[in-house]
């Protein structure tokens, strides 16, 4: 076949596709009308209808009039998705189509591009090949057709009855959809035959289904015999029936839903309006806490109370003080972070850059939290539930307890908040007070919570263990389920009455003696202690930290003002002797601040410190690195104390003097060690025969115990042996040594029993410039806690009984022969290998022992651990 004989093929304007190359068929119809392709329409034989055609269309419109008695060849175009990309035009086509006959021509509008056009169906045609108008400038699209026969046309019973049905679902169809008239349901049953009803119902079936859709349609155009048409059409119509009465049953649901919605709307609006005209705005806010409440995420039950609540404060005046009560408690529970949290850092690395960067040394303390960063990023990943640990950091004023709960939140990402418990006696404080009280609001937690908007903070419960009682009830008895893990998710204050989960909260508390805390409390908690820190350390800390804030605090600079390590640790040594570092910083924030004073006045341009300066600055050093009396004394003993400041050096002082055997102790001295004191002269006066000291010589003398300091409450047993060393020196005469101290329980029979806080009593020790410490055999365990420095400047000498103690701490030549004991276990200075002790550790996990033993130099009663 040439070129010549091919026939050019264009698209439509609805359609504008490229040019296609058709091949001819060898029969040719006879029949050529003009072509017009349509969009999601199938026109039926016999019914009228109204299209919408365009510019190109409109062509082949003016082509049926003039030349082909107005009569036009429509097809329906298939769905994109149904036609391969690169087919020839025709293939978008369905080859069935229907020959119509336009009645009526109406124009849209002016400059309007589109023109509706009525037509009516007259037959079924099949399309067989496509060609131009010669010579046309447009290039309109005729078609070469046959028609197509219908078959089965004749009325049988079974078609009959057929056609019944048909007529019967249509006018079904007609009830449930209102696209479906009444006149259309007539028409259809005054149609005689089984083609022209299908066709007129398959033509006016709504396209509100899925089973209406233009291919359905097509089938049953193309489907010739009428009967099966019929079949068709009663499948389609039992299937658009189905769905209209699932659709009508949804629609029903859906409009009681909206009436009820409707009906509450237009019942708040009324009551809107109700206190908008008494000079009200509850309207306005109610509607404000409905949307909150709504959106909050409460849990089902909450969220239901909360509801009940905000119909009350609906229903009654905006004047009543009831209302304000109400109002108050739904911001309140509003306000609390039910589901805000923030995402944990979990990086140790950075964690443990944070907190190097914010503290020196507290190693174990830093560990903890770096165990605790581990664990949580392993239960992440298993996807379980965390309890956050109850932290209690122990230890003496200014070690950096409360700073270090900071360093903490921000090396986990977290927000912190502070609570101060100093001094709190009432319950209320914690668990909130009843809304039935005048002004009551929520505890310190709850409002904690709503400070920070999460429910996962760091929160620092600071001086737990100055916490009171009185008629208002135990707060440290409502602390019981904040520090609890396995109770605080349902934690309930009073003033909520609703249960919030805190075991989320990373709880940390700090003390400065234990024995003040409950033990139901203390138990709750995991407690790490942190203790003075060493002249080394301090030394650290001043250099790294304290020096720089001071300066930046006074608008100096590193350049103007340079202190060297000599002369920090002159500070450290002669004008603070602290278990912290609080006065150290009030020390150098003098320095500085004179330093300033002297900038000003153009004294100096540059200041290097010397220990001259020092004296100029800070006044007469007010300790020294010795005992300040160095000579062996008689009835004058050196013993060591622990309290809430740290450790202490406790003199005891003892005169004996003629009399009638009475004993005098002073010093305000506890009921534990006025008993310590007279177990000390029970055996004295047993062993003295031992002492070379008549009973008859103990009976004429008076003895007066006295411990310095009298106006600092002292109490607990360690200070026993002594009490019972200054004793037995006084009555018989015998010089003490100068550079020993001791601590130590005493019995009856002489046993000298273990005591707590030897670390810190150590480190006194060391301050103070003692060489030598006797103590008992059971705390030697306790040795490898004491910094490396402490352990290499000190003898330790560990005894089981006062015939040990006697021969250490008097001098040789005043040593009774009948004291003179086997070899007594020391640890010497020299016997401390570098590289199997462990850093220096300014804390010791393992807390103090309870209240039973202790001396106590500070400010209040507390008692030494064992």
């Amino acid at each position: 076949m040439s070129d010549a004989d091919k026939v050019l093929i264009t698209s439509s304007e609805e359609d504008e596709a490229a040019q296609f190359v058709i091949e001819p068929k060898e029969e040719k119809p006879a029949l050529v009308y003009p072509f017009i392709p349509l969009k999601n329409v199938v026109v039926f034989p016999r019914v009228p209808i109204k299209l919408v055609i365009g510019t190109r269309s409109q062509l082949a419109l003016e082509e049926a009039q003039a030349h082909y008695e107005s009569r036009i060849v429509v097809a329906a175009q298939r769905e994109r998705d149904q036609v391969p990309e690169g087919s020839p035009y025709i293939n978008e086509l369905y080859t069935v189509g229907t020959l119509v006959e336009v009645t009526a021509v109406q124009k849209q509008g002016d400059g309007a591009t589109s023109t509706e056009i009525s037509v009516e169906g007259i037959c079924r045609v099949r399309i067989d090949n496509f060609r131009t108008v010669s010579g046309h400038p447009s290039r309109i699209q005729l078609v070469e057709i046959h028609k197509l026969e219908e078959l089965g046309g004749v009325v049988t019973p079974e078609v009959e009855a057929m056609m019944r049905h048909t007529t019967e679902l249509y006018s079904q169809l007609g009830t449930l959809s209102t696209r479906v008239g009444a006149d259309s349901v007539d028409q259809a049953n005054s149609l005689k035959r089984p083609g022209p009803l299908a066709d007129y119902v398959a033509a006016h079936i709504p396209k509100a289904a899925a089973n209406t859709t233009v291919p359905d349609k097509q089938a049953i155009l193309e489907e010739l015999d009428q009967f099966q048409r019929l079949e068709s059409i009663n499948v389609m119509l039992a299937g658009e029936i189905e769905l209209l009465e699932m659709d009508n049953r949804i629609r029903n649901k859906v409009r009681q839903s909206i009436d009820k919605n409707q009906r509450e709307f237009y019942l708040r609006e009324q009551l809107k309006a109700i206190h908008d005209e008494l000079g009200g705005e509850l309207g306005n806010e109610s509607a404000e806490f409905r949307k909150q409440i709504d959106e909050k995420g409460l849990p089902e039950d909450i969220k239901e109370k909360m509801l009940k609540e905000l119909t009350r404060l609906e229903r009654m005046s905006s004047a009543s003080p009831e209302s304000n009560v109400v109002r108050t408690y739904l911001e309140w529970v509003l306000a609390l972070p039910w589901n805000e949290s923030t995402s944990d850092n979990l990086d140790i690395a950075n964690a443990a850059q944070v907190l190097n960067a914010d503290h020196f040394g507290l190693d174990k303390v830093k560990d903890r939290i770096l165990e605790f960063l581990a664990v949580r990023q392993l239960i992440v990943k298993a996807e379980k539930k965390v309890r956050s640990p109850i932290l209690c950091f122990s230890g003496p004023p200014g070690v950096g307890k409360t700073s270090l709960g900071q360093s903490i939140a921000r090396s986990m990402g977290r927000k912190f908040v502070r609570i101060s418990l100093g001094g709190v006696r009432d319950e209320s404080e914690i668990r909130g007070h009843r809304r039935t009280y005048v002004g009551a609001l929520p505890g310190r937690i709850i409002a904690a919570l709503k400070q920070v908007g999460t429910k996962n903070p760091v929160i620092l419960l600071d001086e737990i263990d100055k916490m009171s009682s009185d008629f208002k009830g135990d707060p440290s008895a409502a602390m019981l389920e904040v520090l609890d893990p396995e109770q605080n998710s349902t934690f309930t204050d009073h003033y909520l009455d609703l249960a919030f989960d805190l075991s989320e909260v990373f709880f940390i508390t700090t003390a400065n003696n234990l024995y003040n805390i409950p033990k139901p409390l203390l138990d709750r908690m995991e407690v790490i202690d942190i203790s003075g820190y060493t002249e080394d350390e301090k030394l650290q800390i001043a250099r790294r930290y304290l020096l720089p804030k001071q300066l930046e605090a006074h608008a100096l600079t590193a350049d103007f003002l340079q202190a060297p390590d000599k002369v920090l640790r002159e500070i450290i040594r002669h004008y603070t002797r602290e278990a912290g570092v609080r006065n150290l910083e009030r020390k150098i924030a003098t320095v500085c601040r004179k330093a300033a004073r002297q900038m000003v006045e153009g004294k100096v341009k540059k200041l290097r410190l010397t220990g001259q300066m020092l004296e100029q600055f800070l006044g007469v050093p007010r300790f020294f690195d010795e005992p300040q009396d160095g000579q062996a004394l008689i009835g004058v003993v050196m013993g060591l104390a622990y309290t809430e400041y740290g450790g202490a050096i406790l003199p005891v002082e003892v005169a004996a003097m003629p009399g009638r055997g009475s004993l005098t102790v002073t010093g305000r001295l506890g009921e534990v060690m006025q008993e310590s004191a007279k177990a000390s002269l029970s055996y004295a006066r047993s062993r003295s025969k031992e002492l070379a000291v008549s009973t008859e010589t103990l009976d004429k003398l008076d003895l007066h115990i006295h411990l310095p300091e009298g106006a600092v409450p002292k109490d607990g047993p360690s200070a026993g042996i002594t009490m019972a060393t200054a004793l037995i020196s006084a009555i018989s005469g015998r010089r003490v040594r100068s550079d020993t101290a001791m601590t130590g329980e005493i019995t009856l029979r002489g046993r000298v029993l273990p005591i707590g806080g030897l670390k810190e009593k150590s480190m006194a020790a060391h301050r103070a410039g003692i060489k030598r410490i006797i103590a008992p055999m059971e705390n030697k365990r306790d040795l490898r806690d004491l910094p490396l420095n402490v352990q290499r400047d000190i003898e330790f000498i560990w005894v089981e009984s006062m015939d040990q103690v006697l021969p250490e701490i008097f001098l040789p030549e005043d040593v009774p022969a009948a004291l003179v004991a086997g070899a007594v276990e020391h640890t010497l200075p020299d016997d401390v290998p570098g590289e199997n002790l462990p850093a220096s550790n300014p804390e010791v996990i393992n807390p103090p022992e309870p209240p039973a033993v202790s001396c106590d130099l500070g400010p209040r009663t507390a008692s030494d651990p064992k």
